[in-house]
């Protein structure tokens, strides 16, 4: 089994070298323009013992991360307000502050609690929103992630994403021939881990279902790689491919009806395109190259990587004509691609000519420009949030597999905090009701 593992990974990754010690800094490219300065107060509180989280902090941090914006330390604040009739435009425009988020959590039960914020423009010297948010004490994180939603939507235009969900795998090491894989489901952040799943044996490639309701990953449990679909809600799996050989990177569908995986079923790595509901396969690839990591562009085309070119690069298939067109030629490597939601960006593993390194890029398929995001070494398996301002994805970092964070316009970076030495494969969810 081993044997068909390492085979396995090897041919649909395309030869992507195992991780290996990343550099001693994380370099990201950066534009020429700033972060917009905001300032988010700490909220005020007036309870008895304080609360199990900073929701002020969860909110600065997010809005660090989409790159868009700098939040200014609480030492440099000039004062302390919890309510927008508080907000002296003076004092944020002195430390160059443009907005200012303030707001105040109150106890209205046992285990009720409700934030008022507001949204301040300096410039204006005007309130631009001011809203109520209610919840659990558990829910104190999704509080303070809605409130950064609603606080980025306001001063960007775009949805936020900072109440969605992350997956990805952990590896334990417990001995030579003893390690344990868990499917982790979290915050956007990491932070609120769950187990999902436990094995012996490998766990790949999974992949939230657009309507985050499910899951599809690959497992090893009986030996050899077989495809699930794992519901989230009640732990039920349905088994959806074990054919013999390679059974891999599934993919859903923008419309969840449909999911595209590589089976060698016929001798050689294909994609194959599954409905789900008549279980009906349809072969997609036919070629004598090795096609895989297969991508939705819409309901009716397949972004996917080979090395039919002779090095692995980027491919589009419409589906209903069957045409197919390369999309990269910058780098002798480009693999495993992931579509923005508009359509307009794609994301990938990149190598430059002359370098050794996996970095993670993005390409404009509009333009065809191609910007290198990161520099560390062996970067792989980028998953992109439903808004298409971040992404996260593996690499090592002090000998252990750490997932990364990075804002696509290249100017917020940060390691995932989880409690697990080894992390590997992550995916976002689409927007969660």
């Amino acid at each position: 089994m081993k044997r068909l593992t390492h085979v396995f990974a090897g041919l649909v990754v395309l030869c992507l070298a195992q991780l290996s010690l990343a550099q001693d800094a994380i370099e990201i490219t950066r534009g020429t323009d700033k972060a917009t300065p905001i300032a988010v107060v700490p909220f005020g509180w007036q309870g008895s013992t304080p609360l199990p989280e900073d929701m002020a902090e969860i909110t600065a941090n997010d809005l660090r991360n989409s790159g868009m914006f700098a939040p200014i330390p609480r030492g440099n604040m000039l004062s302390y307000p919890t309510r927008d009739g508080e907000i002296n435009a003076r004092d944020w425009r002195m430390i160059g502050a443009d907005y200012v988020v303030v707001g105040q959590v109150a106890a209205t039960g046992a285990d009720a609690f409700e934030l008022t914020y507001s949204l301040y423009s300096v410039v204006r010297e005007q309130v631009l929103l001011s809203r109520s948010i209610s919840g659990t004490r558990a829910q104190l994180r999704d509080i303070a992630h809605h409130l950064s939603d609603e606080v980025f939507k306001e001063l960007t235009g775009i949805q936020g994403a900072f109440n969605t969900k992350l997956l990805y795998v952990a590896a334990e090491r417990f001995s030579v021939d003893n390690t344990r894989y868990t499917l982790q489901r979290s915050d956007y952040d990491g932070a609120r881990a769950v187990t999902l799943l436990q094995s012996r044996e490998p766990i790949l490639s999974p992949s939230y279902s657009p309507d985050g309701e499910r899951i599809a990953y690959v497992s090893f449990e009986s030996r050899r790689p077989e495809i699930y679909i794992h519901y989230i809600r009640t732990g039920r799996r349905e088994r959806i491919s074990s054919f013999e050989g390679l059974n891999g990177a599934p993919a859903w569908s923008p419309d969840g009806s449909r999911l595209a995986f590589v089976l060698s079923r016929d001798g050689n790595p294909e994609i194959y395109v599954m409905d789900l509901a008549s279980k009906q396969l349809r072969r997609v690839t036919n070629h004598f190259a090795i096609d895989t990591e297969p991508s939705w562009m819409g309901n009716d085309t397949l972004v996917f990587t080979s090395d039919r070119g002779g090095r692995p690069q980027i491919y589009k298939q419409n589906l209903s004509s069957g045409t197919t067109e390369r999309l990269t030629f910058v780098g002798n490597y480009n693999a495993n691609a992931k579509l923005s939601v508009d359509g307009r960006t794609m994301v990938m593993v990149h190598r430059q000519e002359g370098y050794r390194n996996f970095q993670i890029a993005t390409q404009d398929l509009e333009r065809g420009n191609l910007r290198v995001l990161t520099e560390t070494s062996l970067d792989e398996s980028p998953t992109v949030s439903p808004n298409g301002v971040m992404l996260i994805y593996a690499t090592r970092q002090q000998g252990r597999g750490v997932l990364m964070l990075v804002s696509t316009n290249g100017r917020a970076r940060s390691v995932i905090p989880t409690q697990f030495n080894d992390l590997r494969v992550p995916s976002w969810s689409p927007y969660l009701p």
